[in-house]
């Protein structure tokens, strides 16, 4: 089965640096096979046979922690799951010079329709919708400072969450598919 590990605040603004290619070693001593890293940003495609993804997260999260020093949470989604998000992407939505659209993946516990409802949307701004595993969100460039999304930075909603614009989302889910064939 094929996996991607997204892994949520590392390689950012200096901090929980992780050299890719150590990390996976990592992913490869820990029982994971055709590990491919993608960009900085902690986006890993794997496979494995037998762990739920559950298991998966708990298993990466303390090779992590053991091999880096470091207590990073780590999200597991399937192929499956991964489909199902990118499918729900509008098609016109893009991440350029005029329209920034990201992918918020959730983590199980808010993984809800509701959590929509503890959301700031800002209405003719914001462009806000649930699908299961993630919220996809849009908004044109020139509108981002006035975004009621844009402010979750810090919220307890961010921490559950780990965000990857459509265009990253959309390559990740490509080579997912190239492993899967």
């Amino acid at each position: 089965m094929v996996y991607i590990a997204l892994l949520r605040g590392i390689n950012v603004g200096g901090k929980n640096k992780i050299d890719m290619k150590l990390l996976k070693q990592t992913f490869e001593q820990a029982g994971m096979t055709e590990v491919v890293t993608y960009i900085n940003t902690g986006n890993i495609i794997f496979s494995y046979k037998g762990q739920s993804k559950t298991e998966l997260s708990r298993i990466l999260e303390e090779a992590i922690h053991v091999d880096f020093g470091l207590q990073i949470k780590v999200l597991v989604l399937s192929i499956a799951d991964v489909r199902g998000i990118i499918n729900a992407i509008p098609d016109t939505w893009k991440n350029d010079k005029d329209m920034r659209s990201d992918v918020m993946f959730l983590w199980d516990e808010i993984d809800d329709e509701t959590v929509l409802e503890n959301l700031v949307i800002t209405p003719n701004i914001d462009k806000v919708m649930y699908v299961p595993g993630a919220i996809l969100w849009s908004c044109d460039k020139e509108n981002v400072t006035k975004s009621g999304m844009a402010k979750i930075i810090g919220s307890k909603f961010y921490k559950q969450v780990t965000v990857r614009n459509v265009n990253t989302a959309r390559k990740i889910y490509e080579l997912m598919q190239s492993q899967n064939s």
